[in-house]
């Protein structure tokens, strides 16, 4: 899932010859190859799925990628930044380049540079790469090893029983083993079948961690539903009842892996929220609660735009890192340049070992197991619980909040599995909902304060799958340009659950009916006035408005869900997209 625009595997077989197949589409059109023109017997191979960023996808820049004589094979996540001048530089020696990508340039150089020792040739080709990358090697002049190494892209060695692998991520090895080695930035991997080495780019052997992965293989497959995305869907009230199970115990907050002191944790003077994608939505609804319940200033932003618009932080300022897998690369980067001006990092991802949990200097798990599913759905509510968790948490230490009122907030957060649990009975009219409306082209979402977030995301949730225009406004933007585009052909979802903004976005609604808009609200169950308004209404149990974003997530999920599958796209595939974005 890590991408899916084309690929190919490469074995060496008993006679020590380098063996490819390629194909361009997904893997399906590579099963179909194999079926037409299978591989050899072999016990030493590299697989890879493309996401393009270099070469549009097609057979020929489709990894593995072979040197001209056939004897090494490379597949490579990441990018190379020079490789147009080492490409250059290759020519000259006589090097002949048959695809358009970077990772080409790979293996050529390390054919040039091995003369006799594949570790060497690899190092010193690693050596003069410039870039984020991970790499998998093989040659027929060594049928029994593959070299692995990483530059800032994930990668992961899995130990298994008279086998050995190597993967960008656990769930692609987790049928074979559950005991794995996180490789660091600035490590590689030597691999046979019975043995594995680790050491530094210099050659220096480095000490090995081995970790036992929690989560089960079930875990990592449909187990009777159609997609991964619903299934994941119906996963969030186990996924948030375990955290509130180890975070929430008996109305004390346990935010272990924090990494600070109530003391330090209460010096913070100013605090910024980066993510990217869904994960920056999550980090917009924690900026609205952190500042309603710590009474902190809370900047938050998208990565990409943190990491360089000059922002202003010191060692009086917290960063909260928030990433699924923890390899997204510009969060990686934002993180990495706050922490050089002498800020202090605390990372909310979900893959245990990950960079970002590494770098930082304290790192909330939401344990919320593997999302296949391009299109996050748990892994955004489990960012959403735990960063009301860190706000409570904040504004009890800051004394922002009289005990009891915390305590109060506490109990009403901890309904949340349960009201969503009681929703998910509702799938069938969501359905309905979504059919009736997959027909428009257009579709504008309106939310105000803590639930402009959850427009946004609504938005994003439908444009990723189903290809649809979407824009996710704040309402009192609304006659600010939006309201230009509604008419008889666009439809118009609006959270409106009950809120101190509730007058208003029902004022929204009822300027939104003047126009001929379609309205699709998401309302509190029994809510009769705005109903009265809405064509469709989608109902969400009454709630704590703060927290009122986790139970809106799901219907609007479930409504994305239901249209894609109606216009025949693919749910967990999407197009043009990949699960982690760990290139910028």
């Amino acid at each position: 899932y890590r991408g899916y625009d084309s690929s190919g595997v490469g074995v060496i077989n008993n006679d020590a010859a380098l063996i490819v197949r390629k194909a361009k589409g997904k893997i399906r059109c590579l099963e179909d190859l194999l079926r037409q023109d299978p591989l050899p017997y072999a016990h030493i191979g590299i697989s890879h799925t493309r996401w393009a960023t270099h070469g549009v996808p097609s057979d020929i820049n489709s990894h593995p990628h072979t040197d001209h004589k056939g004897q090494f094979a490379v597949v490579h996540n990441g990018i190379i930044e020079n490789y147009v001048e080492l490409k250059e530089r290759l020519k000259k020696q006589g090097c002949r380049f048959v695809s358009e990508t970077d990772t080409e340039v790979v293996v050529h150089l390390i054919a040039c540079l091995y003369k006799g020792d594949f570790v060497l040739a690899v190092r010193r080709a690693i050596k003069m790469l410039k870039g984020a990358f991970a790499l998998g090697v093989i040659s027929s002049h060594h049928p029994d090893m593959l070299v692995a190494a990483r530059v800032g892209s994930p990668l992961v060695v899995g130990l298994g029983d008279q086998e050995n692998f190597i993967a960008s991520d656990v769930p692609a090895i987790l049928d074979r083993t559950a005991k794995v080695i996180y490789l660091k930035d600035g490590q590689m991997a030597v691999l046979s079948r019975d043995k594995v080495e680790v050491m530094s780019f210099e050659g220096k052997k480095a000490p090995v961690k081995i970790d036992t992965v929690s989560f089960s293989v079930s875990s990592a497959q449909k187990d009777g539903f159609v997609h991964f995305m619903l299934k994941e869907i119906h996963e969030q009230p186990a996924v948030l009842q375990g955290m509130l199970n180890v975070r929430l115990k008996n109305g004390r907050l346990n935010l272990e892996g924090l990494g600070f002191s109530d003391r330090k944790l209460a010096a913070v003077k100013k605090i910024c929220v980066i993510a990217c994608g869904t994960a920056y939505h999550a980090a917009l609804a924690g900026k609205y609660a952190i500042e309603r319940l710590a009474r902190l200033p809370v900047e938050a932003d998208t990565s990409s735009e943190f990491r360089y618009r000059d922002a202003i932080v010191d060692r009086n300022t917290l960063i909260v890192a928030v990433s699924q897998s923890g390899e997204t690369a510009d969060t990686l980067a934002a993180a990495r340049e706050a922490r050089a001006r002498g800020a202090k990092v605390i990372a909310v991802c979900n893959c245990i070992g990950s960079s970002l949990a590494r770098e930082a200097d304290g790192v909330l798990y939401t344990h919320a197991g593997p999302e296949i599913g391009v299109a996050s759905t748990k892994a955004y509510t489990a960012q959403l619980m735990m960063l009301y968790l860190l706000a409570l948490k904040l504004g009890q230490v800051r004394r922002s909040m009289p005990a009891p009122a915390i305590k109060k907030l506490m109990k009403e957060l901890s309904r949340v599995p349960a009201l969503l649990g009681e929703l998910l009975k509702t799938k069938t009219s969501v359905q309905k909902v979504a059919e009736a409306n997959s027909h428009f082209g257009c579709f504008l979402y309106l939310g105000r304060n803590i639930n402009y977030p959850s427009a946004l995301e609504g938005a994003l949730k439908l444009k990723e799958i189903s290809y649809i225009p979407a824009e996710g406004y704040a309402a009192g933007e609304m006659k600010h340009g939006p309201i230009a585009l509604i008419d008889e052909y666009r439809a118009v979802v609006c959270i409106a659950p009950d809120s101190h903004v509730y007058d208003k976005m029902a004022s929204n609604i009822q300027e939104i009916r003047a126009r001929k808009g379609n309205i699709i609200a998401v309302i509190t169950k029994g809510d009769k006035a705005i109903g009265a308004y809405a064509d469709f209404t989608l109902e969400i149990p009454r709630i704590e408005e703060l927290f009122s974003p986790l139970l809106a997530a799901l219907p609007l999920q479930l409504m994305a869900y239901f249209i894609a599958v109606k216009r025949g796209c693919d749910v967990d595939q999407p197009r043009n997209l990949a699960k982690s974005v760990t290139v910028e």
